[in-house]
């Protein structure tokens, strides 16, 4: 009941300045300990209310893809066989900077008309990530075969494109994916989002052609604006 409370003294004054119901019960009750250590952190970020503008939309908006992040990795965190909790200020840290950097105000509207195609063979899997992007108005289109995808493609225009499958069994296969990006003159920017992303996997999704590769939400979120950032698939 204590930690309980003193998380709600610390989160309270940023809902009442922003005037944005942070969904703080239903984090705290859906990721227990993860969330209540990650939100903890979160408090050391402060945001005036004084902003004015589309700046005040910004940081509010900062706020909620930070939450949505923090529970993307508590639910990592939760899945992965070695049960790693989110790691309290310091991933609050790491998480409210890298939103931070990404979500400029200068940078708002072409995010909130854009449309990303997320391939995935079970979408329910990364929830929380989508929804941090969907706080800034980025709308999905999900498919769950690399064939829907590319005929997707081949009918419509998409900013951005994040690949949630699994990777292929040989690290020397060709994605199959972006072969078929390749083969059909597609330049959308493909950004893989793996269980794990070491160094070379990275580099073997580059050379293949990938925008990007990550396995940590906060990442995925930037290279996403990134992406659109800089065109997308326009």
């Amino acid at each position: 009941v204590e930690a309980l409370t003193g998380l709600m003294e610390a989160v309270v004054p940023l809902v009442q300045a922003l005037s944005w119901p942070l969904i703080v019960l239903f984090i705290l009750v859906s990721f227990g300990a993860p969330l209540r250590k990650f939100l903890e952190g979160l408090e050391q970020f402060t945001f005036r209310a004084d902003l004015s503008g589309v700046e005040a939309s910004a940081r509010r908006q900062q706020v909620e893809a930070a939450a949505l992040l923090g529970a993307a990795a508590a639910d990592k965190a939760e899945k992965s066989a070695s049960g790693a909790a989110v790691s309290g200020s310091d991933g609050a840290h790491e998480i409210a900077s890298a939103v931070a950097q990404a979500v400029r105000p200068e940078v708002l509207p072409a995010v909130g008309q854009a449309t990303v195609l997320w391939v995935d063979d079970n979408p329910a899997n990364n929830l929380y990530e989508r929804r941090a992007l969907e706080a800034l108005g980025v709308r999905f289109t999900l498919s769950e075969t690399t064939e829907d995808t590319l005929e997707k493609l081949r009918l419509g225009r998409y900013d951005a494109i994040v690949s949630a499958m699994p990777r292929p069994a040989d690290d020397e296969a060709e994605y199959p994916l972006l072969k078929g990006q390749h083969k059909a003159g597609d330049t959308t920017p493909l950004i893989e989002y793996a269980d794990a992303s070491s160094p070379d996997h990275r580099a073997q999704a580059h050379r293949r052609g990938a925008f990007g590769s990550t396995s940590r939400p906060e990442e995925l979120f930037a290279l996403v604006i990134s992406a659109i950032e800089h065109g997308g698939g326009r």
